[in-house]
């Protein structure tokens, strides 16, 4: 069995887990969700509990085993908590506020660039006060969506190979290449 697969969720008081069919629903304090099951995979409710189990032991089973229990498990922590992508932007005169719902980037580029929000998505943007750089904070209850939106900002300027300016998830390590000047070394 997967070690991960036969690990019970518990569902906390505050949320309401329903079975439909191959469906499973999910509404917390933060909002609603769903998962559709794959025709594979068991779902129980007992005891407070979701035990997630496979239908037989074909290795297609045993691969969806573990992955439908993380996402069911995604779905809860989705609906009481909430998920959250940090990205932060790096160059001079490079900055990001907000219109509305909208996203309005400044990065660059002869034209200021619009990112409009994904259903159920929100955006925050702050200043780090140690290192003074503009914060975006991607929200939501769906980790696919929020990580998905916070790809496609970041694709819109990747960081730089050579001076690591761009946008890029918080944390990142970005490795410079050398320049020109290095690569020649001491050459005339």
């Amino acid at each position: 069995m997967s070690h991960i697969g036969r690990k019970p969720i518990v569902i906390p008081e505050n949320v309401k887990v329903k079975l439909e069919g191959d469906q499973i629903y999910v509404e917390g304090p933060l909002g609603k969700n769903s998962l559709a099951l794959h025709p594979l995979i068991e779902v129980e409710l007992a005891d407070g509990k979701i035990y997630v189990k496979r239908r037989d032991d074909r290795k297609e089973s045993r691969s969806l085993h573990g992955l439908f229990r993380t996402l069911i498990a995604n779905l809860i922590e989705g609906v009481t908590k909430g998920f959250q992508k940090t990205l932060e932007i790096v160059g001079v005169g490079y900055r990001a506020t907000k219109q509305g719902e909208n996203l309005v980037l400044n990065i660059g580029f002869s034209h200021p660039v619009v990112v409009e929000p994904k259903p159920g998505i929100t955006f925050e943007v702050t200043q780090d006060p140690d290192t003074r750089q503009t914060l975006i904070v991607v929200k939501g209850i769906d980790k696919q969506v929020v990580g998905q939106q916070a790809a496609e900002i970041r694709a819109i300027r990747p960081p730089d190979a050579y001076h690591g300016k761009g946008i890029r998830y918080r944390g990142e390590v970005v490795h410079l290449k050398p320049g020109k000047a290095a690569k020649v070394g001491g050459a005339k």
